[in-house]
């Protein structure tokens, strides 16, 4: 008999595990609607079981707090039930004697602390509020609510044209988000309950490039007399003058650069987004009437006042064009570029010359990796990317993240900027970096990293590129509306207060955030100035879904948009993406569980056909 054997999994144990990546899956996919009290027990029970039972708030504690849950559940609860629920949580958090039961208590307080009302509802009228009001779980997490489900059937039904006039309903730059669309929407998607995510992005994408390039803008409201300005000619302020123009009020957009976009056009290569895929919405867009300014700075060439004075109303939708320092010495010397106005120079044609030159990039967000891959089609030697936190803790996209690995770049993680060299006639020779260490999670939910013991690291180059945030310029501003820590200060619905008809939404509001944020600023603004003026107008379309059928729908895998070749992409802007072809998009627009229809949706008739 071996006193020792190797151990192989048993069938048990594979069965197990097994499980344990299905619940895995399933907790990843949890999508909005979902019950947060049934969740929270679902959650309790599961911590209960894992617990060891040795202490009293593990072992009495939990079972006392997954009955109250119940009694909540049950409706048999009273609304003192809720703070008896609140108060032995946090007993229990402040007691416990191991992470598992600590970290229990901490989840239930968290929820009933912030899905109070849930809560109650339950306790009062024995129904949940969530599931009412978030029914299908991608419309949900797209801040614009587009009809996902929808124009995915109307893909599959071979009807493109249809799907574009069905997004453009609620979201005027459907082609760039085909192209740039950080797909929000895909986190929460049913189908990860299966296999994985559907594919929302890239089947919009499809449906763009399959529909007519010469489509009519649907017909405007009779016109009301009333002139609203729109200031920033980015996806926020376009959007909102678009959906104003259906509305019959006259727009004008006053923009200070020579062409309108915005970030889109000044801050993403044409790589990710080609110029003219970029123009054939803004064209589609203007189409509808409204009067554009270009070159026209506010404060400079014309005060605010005056914009204020001319017309009915005013929206602020100025872009974070401005860079952020580093407050590093060195910074100031020769061969630091801010990545912004990097990008910002290659849109107008100014290219700076990295050939042959070694390059460094400072940040982890999109803007890094955008700049990072722009120098390397523009011929550097080498770029390295030099990142204060850990790859997972990363902001920009992870097949960004992948992508510019893929193309040569080297990624330097845990290491942050500590001030640049450079040689006698101010040139930059190096960046000098101090290694970092992860330590506690801070406020924003991920690990906060500080100075290692260890000696500073040298990284040899001729460019130093800074990435790490962008900021707006409110300055013009400060007079009417209120500025605080460089964001203008609006209400829910964009007004700003303390002013007669000024509005303010996007980055101007909440700092530097994606394009169909600002599409949905500029959308939730249209409708609010729509309403300042007392209007009551309604967009809509006549587009008719497909019916959903049951079918039996076995797990199959995600198709994914495949990269050029490398070699292809070296020294060149052109496009890196390829789209779906017929096929793919068939395969996986026939993924969709089209839950505006079954499930949740067909409470509320599975969809929002007009705002």
């Amino acid at each position: 008999m071996s006193r020792l054997s190797i151990d192989s999994p048993s069938r048990g144990q594979t069965v197990v595990e097994g499980l344990y990546r299905d619940v895995e899956r399933r907790i990843s996919a949890s999508p909005p609607g979902l019950c947060p009290v049934d969740m929270a027990l679902s959650f309790l029970r599961l911590c209960h079981a894992q617990t060891c039972g040795k202490c009293v708030p593990c072992r009495i504690g939990l079972g006392q707090l997954t009955s109250l849950l119940e009694s909540v559940l049950d409706s048999t609860a009273k609304p003192e039930t809720i703070d008896l629920i609140e108060k032995t949580a946090r007993v229990i958090q402040d007691t416990a004697d191991c992470a598992i039961g600590y970290e229990a208590a901490r989840m239930v307080l968290q929820g009933v602390q912030g899905f109070r009302d849930d809560y109650l509802a339950h306790v009062e009228y024995g129904r949940c509020l969530c599931g009412l009001n978030q029914p299908v779980p991608c419309v949900a997490l797209c801040p614009a609510g587009v009809d996902i489900p929808g124009y995915i059937s109307l893909v599959r039904a071979g009807r493109c044209d249809d799907a574009v006039r069905l997004i453009r309903k609620d979201n005027p730059f459907p082609t760039v988000c085909g192209y740039v669309c950080e797909h929000p929407c895909e986190a929460r998607c049913r189908r990860r309950m299966m296999d994985d995510a559907v594919n929302i992005c890239g089947i919009k994408r499809y449906a763009c490039d399959h529909a007519s390039p010469d489509a009519a803008p649907p017909p405007s409201a009779p016109p009301t007399g009333k002139r609203v300005a729109v200031v920033g000619g980015g996806p926020g302020g376009l959007s909102a003058a678009y959906f104003l123009s259906l509305m019959g009020h006259a727009v004008e957009v006053y923009d200070q650069r020579p062409k309108l976009g915005g970030m889109l056009r000044y801050g993403i290569p044409d790589y990710r987004l080609p110029q003219e895929k970029l123009d054939a919405d803004i064209a589609f867009i203007l189409s509808t009437g409204i009067k554009v300014h270009t070159d026209i700075s506010i404060g400079r060439d014309i005060s605010f006042s005056e914009i204020e004075e001319q017309y009915d109303a005013v929206y602020l939708a100025i872009g974070a064009h401005n860079d952020k320092k580093l407050g590093i010495p060195g910074e100031d010397s020769e061969g630091v570029y801010s990545a912004v106005q990097m990008l910002r120079d290659i849109g107008e044609g100014r290219a700076p010359d990295l050939q042959g030159k070694r390059v460094c990039v400072i940040g982890g967000g999109n803007v890094s990796m955008d700049a990072t891959r722009t120098a390397i089609r523009l011929g550097a030697a080498s770029v390295t990317c030099v990142y204060r936190r850990r790859m997972n803790d990363m902001t920009a996209l992870a097949e960004e993240i992948e992508e510019a690995a893929g193309e040569g770049a080297q990624l330097l993680y845990l290491q942050a900027p500590d001030h640049v060299e450079a040689d006698e006639n101010g040139q930059v020779t190096a960046l000098w970096t101090r290694p970092q260490i992860i330590g506690e999670y801070g406020s924003d939910g991920r690990p906060k990293p500080h100075d290692a013991d260890a000696r500073t690291f040298r990284i040899p180059c001729d460019v130093v590129i800074v990435a790490i945030g962008q900021a707006i310029d409110a300055k013009p501003f400060e007079q009417i509306a209120p500025v605080v820590r460089g964001k203008i200060q609006a209400a829910s619905d964009s007004f700003v207060p303390n002013t007669p008809h000024v509005f303010a939404g996007g980055d101007a509001v909440t700092g530097p955030a994606t394009v169909i944020r600002a599409v949905a600023a500029g959308k939730v603004a249209a409708a609010n100035i729509d309403a300042h003026l007392g209007f009551h107008h309604i967009i809509t379309t006549d587009v008719d879904i497909p019916p959903a059928h049951l079918t039996n729908t076995p797990a199959c895998g995600r198709v994914e948009l495949r990269n050029r070749p490398l070699a292809e992409c070296k020294d060149n802007f052109e496009l890196v993406k390829c789209g779906m072809t017929d096929e793919e998009a068939l395969q996986e627009t026939s993924r969709c569980l089209r839950c505006d229809h079954f499930g949740f949706g067909i409470f509320k008739g599975g969809r929002t056909s007009k705002w």
